[in-house]
């Protein structure tokens, strides 16, 4: 049993779908299938039921999974305590990103390195994620976590993960007996979407442009649960990442995939000026990640 094999345990647990468990671990599925039949196999007994659609923990698994969370939280910890000994990070760390991304979580990653480097002062500023890659170019930011692939010629940035898009209606709305939807069935529609500076607004225009659908925008906001209320409450439906579908206050509503073959995926993306930069507050913050590249890819949107 290894820390690597625990976090894939977690992560399945979470996800309850191998697919999302190996791409919050940045695996691929059958490395991440064959790791927890590894453990499974050193332990003597099953740790998840798995079906066609879902994947449940087992009594064994559910017993596991409590000492699993402990064990990383500790580990992590441990790292963090040499590393704050080891070496004294000072100076001001400016980070934006876009508000519930889903494939990382932000607040943890800030909270982690607060514990590391105590004496950096962090500013966080939370926006859109066009916004962000503004204020990045102007110097006003040092990170940013992003949500779109649009405006990033000419900057470094590592992909975090990517989601497909769902459709989020009200159960009694006439399209939501269906199981899966086209964007030409959604014409004329009554949508429910976010600000202009949004990644995911950005791909919805250019998705519904490209399929010549008409859609009227009755409500654009700029916070995810309010969204999902004004959707709850029939004023539209919305397109939205998937991880957003999975919130509790989305429970009400009917998911149905998007049926066409090529729509865009929605991206997380860290991008910062700071790779190459070892000895800066930014490349500490980076670290953290765990899965960013040496080199940075440097992509033409």
């Amino acid at each position: 049993m290894d820390l690597r094999q625990l976090e894939y345990l977690v992560a399945l647990a979470d996800e309850r779908h191998f697919t999302r468990a190996a791409e919050l671990c940045g695996i691929s599925q059958s490395g991440l299938s064959a790791a927890i039949r590894s453990l499974e196999e050193e332990l003597g007994t099953s740790l998840f039921t798995r079906t066609t659609r879902r994947v449940e923990p087992t009594e064994a698994g559910f017993a596991l999974l409590p000492f699993a969370r402990s064990i990383l939280e500790q580990a992590a910890d441990a790292r963090d305590a040499v590393v704050k000994a080891g070496r004294a990070v000072s100076g001001s760390l400016r980070i934006g990103a876009e508000q519930c991304l889903g494939l990382v979580d932000v607040t943890a990653l800030l909270e982690r390195f607060h514990r590391r480097h105590p004496r950096v002062e962090t500013h966080f500023t939370q926006c859109g994620s066009h916004d962000l890659l503004t204020m990045l170019r102007a110097g006003e930011l040092d990170v940013a976590f992003v949500a779109t692939d649009k405006h990033l010629s000419g900057l470094p940035r590592t992909v975090l993960g990517r989601e497909p898009l769902v459709l989020l209606l009200p159960p009694e709305h006439p399209l939501a007996s269906r199981a899966s939807v086209r964007l030409d069935a959604l014409d004329d529609q009554d949508f429910i979407d976010f600000g202009p500076a949004w990644g995911v607004r950005t791909m919805n225009e250019a998705a519904f442009a490209a399929h010549g659908v008409r859609r009227r925008l009755r409500c654009a906001v700029n916070d995810v649960h309010t969204l999902l209320d004004l959707v709850c409450r029939g004023l539209g439906v919305a397109v939205v990442p998937r991880h957003v579908a999975a919130k509790p206050q989305a429970a009400g509503l009917k998911v149905l995939p998007l049926a066409d073959h090529n729509n865009p995926e929605w991206t997380v993306s860290v991008v910062s000026s700071a790779w190459g930069h070892a000895d800066s507050p930014a490349a500490h913050l980076l670290e953290l990640l765990g899965d960013a590249p040496a080199e940075p890819s440097r992509l033409t949107a």
